[in-house]
């Protein structure tokens, strides 16, 4: 390590009791030995790594924040704010395939599933042997998920045949199990959405990788599904019958706390590459780090670090206290994604040509927070949210 550097400046560390930087640390010591060794390789090769579930399952991060009568470690929302910290500065897609298995797919069905679901996957799920998807967006339907077009019509036997498509489903190709979204009757709009939790493998779905190749989270695995008559069960509605809104909106809620911690860990990576690359390299017979534009960026670059990671600490601690408003997240994703995003940007500008290779890391982290600004409702969404929450009586 460069002796210039001071990690200490940007871990969480000195902020935490010694219980949460004891869990932060096991976390980071984890991703340094299991994920970071194999982030380049799978962003370069656009190959979803099936040992990174078998890993992250060990080490008990699947089930890190479900209850314990589930197979979970009952972490507290700080816990998993720290711990897809570390995810994020070591390996985007590693985090974000937490985001999607224990986020979005299996802490919505411990809140909404019946005692038969929950029984069938959630031990499967928490011990990575069965991944899932949350099969919500569609390529008319982003934003406004109220608007989605795939139906799920119901047959004389009680069950459904769901016919449309979704993309942009992160799992979406690998996937055993699945939350999917479907209206019942598009007239009802929001009260027709209905959630369903079925086998990925069974007639009447075709899986395809999403076209084109990705901006970032290259080793992630990103499909297009196309259902087909696909058959459902009465007794795989998840909730209730036109309830499936509710159901979307808690599992997103829930997500942008993990993207907005994974920001933070990306903002890190960036500050800590920008800090060893400037204080190492020469320019002019002295090291760059000692020019005044270069000092400027690195203490922006530090200080809005720390406002990010505060935002989301604030919102984690308001989460576990039963307080947590919807402006409160989207505060933390907004703001902390956005200033990832420049701090990403600016490392690429301080390596100079090096920067524009993906022998640096810093390309990729440039890459991979395009896709936090935008999923889990873009940037412009936060501030629509938050803009709402001023102006709208409670």
């Amino acid at each position: 390590m460069n002796p210039a550097m001071n990690p200490a400046l940007w871990l969480p560390d000195g902020d935490l009791d010694a219980s949460h930087r004891e869990f932060a640390a096991s976390i980071r010591a984890f991703a340094e030995q299991k994920l970071l060794p194999h982030a380049r390789a799978i962003d370069e090769t656009r190959q979803f790594r099936r040992g990174m579930v078998a890993d992250l399952a060990a080490a008990g991060i699947l089930g890190g924040p479900l209850p314990r009568e589930h197979g979970g470690s009952a972490w507290t929302p700080l816990q998993l704010a720290l711990a897809h910290e570390e995810l994020g500065a070591h390996c985007g897609n590693a985090r974000g395939f937490c985001a999607v298995q224990t986020g979005l797919v299996a802490q919505c069905l411990g809140k909404h599933g019946t005692k038969a679901q929950l029984a069938r996957w959630l031990p499967a799920l928490v011990s990575g042997s069965a991944i899932g998807c949350f099969a919500l967006t569609e390529p008319e339907a982003g934003s406004d998920v109220a608007s989605l077009r795939t139906t799920a019509v119901r047959q004389g036997n009680g069950g459904y045949r769901a016919t449309g498509q979704k993309w942009w489903i992160t799992n979406g190709g690998v996937a055993d199990v699945m939350i999917l979204f479907a209206t019942v009757d598009p007239a009802l709009g929001r009260s027709g959405i209905t959630a369903f939790l079925v086998d990925c493998t069974r007639a009447g779905l075709d899986r395809q990788p999403m076209p084109g190749i990705e901006l970032g989270h290259r080793g992630s695995d990103h499909a297009v599904m196309t259902f087909d008559g696909f058959p459902i069960a009465g007794d795989e509605v998840l909730g209730e019958v036109g309830k499936g809104f509710g159901v979307a909106m808690s599992g997103l809620a829930a997500g942008r706390l993990s993207v907005a911690a994974g920001a933070v860990g990306i903002h890190r990576a960036a500050l800590a590459a920008s800090v060893a690359f400037t204080t190492g390299r020469r320019q002019f017979g002295q090291p760059l780090a000692s020019f005044q534009m270069v000092q400027e960026r690195l203490a922006d670059q530090l200080t809005t670090l720390h406002a990010s990671r505060g935002l989301v600490h604030r919102c984690a601690l308001r989460r576990a206290a039963g307080t947590e408003t919807h402006a409160d997240v989207a505060m933390a994703k907004l703001y902390a994604t956005e200033a990832a995003a420049k701090a990403a940007e600016e490392a690429v500008m301080l390596h100079g040509a090096r920067g524009y290779s993906s022998a640096f890391p810093v390309e990729r982290l440039w890459r991979d927070i395009q896709a936090l600004r935008i999923y889990e409702g873009t940037s412009l969404i936060q501030k629509t949210i938050l803009a709402r929450s001023l102006t709208t009586a409670s």
